[in-house]
């Protein structure tokens, strides 16, 4: 009886000495904060969990012990933040395909982990990264495209799909579901307001988002009832704001007033507790913004900063820069006065941000970067673009929300991008100082992983090399 207990004794002791089984990851990243960006609370003592392209876990940073990691990523002193999301960008120009390309892993490089596309003229070529991206065959940032935009018969656009009646609509939308894009965009420079508004209900009856830029004919609340999910670029909001809305409207469709002086009209009569209750419409109707005021920030500043001899100019193609050109060519002769003006009217349009906020709108950063619109750099235009909305009045944590779970909400997909919680996409920033502090934070990039995979400072250099070399090859030709 003895050697029994003595024997269970001892097998009881070698089983309570043996190490305990570790769990196997990927990935485990320690010591860092992680910024929660849906409360602006700072979360420490915690460690990321995470296999494949998820976040398996967040625990206590004392458990950690408890998992075998492929890498660990040590952080003390160090921000997570989610991966960045430029909800405006182009891809365009068909005989700059490989150009428009070779833009993709500069994104990374900067923090991109997703761009939607907002239409161009090589949507069969944005696809079929989107496919190669999907499958991890490609790198670059998720990709959403709309495909190519509605217009009107003979838009000054190419690629457009231009339809002049209700069937061509139609047919054009048909066409969209085909290729299964992620949204639909509609413009209005030849397309008529009666087909815009049609426009805009057939696709949310499709249950796809629509966004598009706002007919100067139409009040944009008579859209955002009609279900338009964005308005693209902020500068539209001042006409919705305007006492006198509908009545421009209507004297603009009749022709009876020029855009120029319809614009001092709006400027005139632009009311800010009207201008509120117009914008809590909006949010009401879960119709978006996505300001773009990187542009217009740098032509009314021209004057004080000229970008052509911007050092990041190296990371893109010789005939992506001089697709900037025809857009400069309207500062031609410009005087001081003529800058005045520009900075006058940027300086009312971007004070409409705390506005939009105040009401609830969901407001989405997004840049207009990529091919045409002149000096809006891909990759870093989208921490210039969040600056500029801190400058006119918008806390660190709302523009570091409108460029990560803001955008996740226009798509429906919050349950997977957008904030670091169980579950979700593994994309994650490590930055080396506080965002919530100075937003210019997110420029400070230690580490960026992507659907799981990690490119350390040192990748994202090689990145930065890489795409520079790709540059250069297209200036040389």
């Amino acid at each position: 009886m003895k050697r029994l207990l003595y024997t269970f004794f001892a097998c009881w002791l070698l089983l309570a000495c043996q190490p305990e089984k570790k769990t196997s990851v990927d990935l485990l990243i320690t010591g860092a904060t992680i910024v929660d960006v849906k409360s602006g609370e700072l979360i420490q003592e915690r460690a990321l969990v995470i296999s494949a392209d998820t976040i398996q876990a967040i625990i206590n940073a004392s458990e950690a012990n408890t998992y075998q990691a492929k890498e660990v990523i040590t952080a003390p002193g160090k921000f997570l933040i989610p991966g960045l999301w430029d909800m405006h960008v182009h891809f365009g120009d068909d005989t700059l395909i490989q150009e428009n390309k070779n833009l993709l892993p500069l994104y990374v490089a900067h923090g991109i982990t997703a761009v939607r596309d907002a239409a161009a003229d090589i949507s069969p070529s944005v696809l079929e990264w989107r496919k190669a991206i999907n499958q991890g065959k490609l790198l670059g940032p998720k990709v959403f495209t709309a495909g190519p935009k509605i217009e009107g018969i003979n838009s000054v656009w190419p690629g457009d799909l231009e339809v002049g009646t209700e069937e061509e609509m139609l047919q054009a939308m048909d066409s969209l579901e085909k290729i299964q894009v992620d949204f639909v965009k509609i413009t209005d420079n030849t397309l008529s307001p009666e087909l815009f508004v049609t426009a805009v209900k057939e696709a949310r009856k499709r249950h796809l988002p629509v966004s598009g830029h706002i007919p100067f004919s139409v009040p944009l609340g008579e859209l955002s009832d009609a279900g338009l999910s964005s308005v693209e670029h902020l500068s539209y909001l001042l006409k919705a704001g305007s006492k006198r809305d509908k009545e421009i409207s209507d004297l603009y469709a009749a022709k009876k007033l020029s855009f120029w002086v319809a614009r001092e009209e709006i400027n005139e009569s632009f009311d800010k507790e009207y201008a509120l209750n117009v914008y809590r419409k909006l949010a009401e109707n879960q119709t978006a913004v996505v300001p773009t005021i990187n542009m217009t920030y740098t032509f009314a500043n021209w004057d004080k900063h000229n970008p052509t001899q911007d050092d990041y100019l190296k990371y893109l193609g010789g005939g992506l820069i001089k697709t900037y050109a025809g857009r400069v060519k309207s500062l031609e002769g410009a005087t001081r006065e003529d800058f005045d003006k520009r900075r006058e009217q940027y300086a009312k349009t971007s004070a409409l941000l705390p506005l939009l906020q105040k009401a609830g709108v969901n407001i989405i950063a997004g840049t207009d970067a990529g091919f045409l619109n002149s000096y809006v750099y891909p990759g870093i235009g989208l921490h210039t673009e969040i600056e500029l909305y801190v400058n006119a009045g918008l806390t660190p944590l709302q523009a570091l929300q409108a460029a990560t779970i803001n955008g996740t909400r226009y798509f429906g997909n919050s349950d997977r991008y957008g904030s670091i919680e169980k579950g979700k996409s593994a994309d994650i920033l490590i930055l080396n100082t506080n965002p919530l502090h100075d937003i210019k934070a997110t420029r400070d990039i230690q580490t960026v992983i992507m659907r799981g995979t990690v490119f350390n400072r040192e990748a994202l250099d090689s990145l930065l090399e890489k795409v520079e070399s790709l540059a250069v090859e297209t200036k040389n030709q």
